[in-house]
């Protein structure tokens, strides 16, 4: 029997993880830091798969949309320029809106940005 972790990344990937910024020297904080934080999403990563595989093993056919969501809740994708672009505009038309007199319409611009693809 093994005393290792279930979730320890392979040695390969380790040392992978050491020379993806270069040739830093190996004792500084960033360096540290870089490796630390990949190991960490590394792992996240492991038990999540682990996780959407028991669901599935549990529920078997009825459990797409379970670990669809749970996918997309624990690993929610940022939003697009597209979608921070119409957001900043509600964000102006608030300010505007609070302007007396302001005749200023985004028509076209939030036309526009819905155009784009995502």
């Amino acid at each position: 029997m093994s005393n290792q972790h279930p979730i320890t990344p392979p040695p390969e990937l380790v040392q992978e993880w050491c020379h993806q910024e270069g040739d830093e020297i190996k004792t500084s904080p960033r360096w540290f830091q870089i490796v630390a934080t990949q190991a960490a999403r590394w792992g996240a990563d492991q038990e999540l798969e682990a996780c959407c595989e028991w669901i599935y093993d549990w529920y078997g056919n009825r459990s797409g949309e379970v670990v669809g969501n749970l996918i997309a809740h624990r690993r929610p994708r940022p939003p697009s320029l597209k979608e921070q672009a119409l957001t900043e505009l509600e964000e102006i038309l608030d300010e505007l809106h609070d302007t007396p007199g302001s005749a200023f319409t985004t028509d076209a611009i939030r036309r526009a940005l819905e155009a784009l693809d995502d």
